[in-house]
């Protein structure tokens, strides 16, 4: 029993497990350190200041967040703050076409892979979102930029899987296995942390 199926045992209302499961999220929140946000921003920044694109791969709620992050860190950026040097952010999750035909073709461990075998060119970056760390088809799309000489960015939870192991920049939100809500949460929070960031610091 995780921590998350302790508060539902033990809450008497959907109210009490609600102010018990945010209260638990600010701990896991906690668990982020600032230094691994910097070294976030460094990475977002470099590959802006290439004209690089940052490809975001992940699945269910974590494919989500990709959606957001290719909205809220590419096309809000402009809005916001006018920029003539946009962020590059590219969510290969949301192309319903080219993800189905490779899943039947040849596979769902290859979504991911086979778009960056399309798309990627020298200096861009995968940011690997994966609560687990060891989703099949995100750790393979991440080995293989890594044999491109790329680097990668990771969102992970619970131990940090082969992702932790293998990303040149990790982002760890420590909790304990089958956590999914509040890591997924706090990925989403991490994109919304760098939305604000980037439009207030490029106005």
């Amino acid at each position: 029993m995780n921590n998350i199926d302790r508060l539902c045992t033990n809450s008497q209302s959907a109210g009490e497990f609600a102010h018990e499961y945010l209260n638990y999220l600010k701990l896991v929140l906690d668990s982020i350190t600032p230094e691994s946000i910097d070294r976030l921003v460094e990475e977002f920044e470099s590959v802006r200041a290439t004209g690089n694109t940052i490809f975001v791969a992940g699945n269910g709620g974590s494919a989500t967040t990709a959606t957001s992050m290719a909205n809220d860190i590419g096309f809000d950026v402009i809005k916001k703050t006018g920029t003539d040097k946009p962020f590059r952010v590219l969510a290969l999750t949301d192309n319903t076409s080219v993800i189905t035909a490779i899943a039947n073709d040849v596979g769902y461990e290859n979504v991911f892979l086979n778009q960056l075998k399309i798309h990627y060119r020298q200096g861009d970056k995968l940011l690997a979102i994966s609560a687990s760390g060891n989703s099949p088809n995100v750790v393979t799309a991440a080995e293989w930029v890594k044999e491109q000489g790329g680097r990668v960015i990771s969102f992970v939870g619970f131990t940090g899987g082969k992702l932790k192991e293998i990303s040149d920049v990790v982002v760890h939100v420590k909790s304990e296995s089958g956590e999914y809500g509040p890591v997924e949460d706090a990925h989403l929070v991490l994109n919304h942390i760098l939305a604000h960031w980037f439009q207030f610091k490029l106005r």
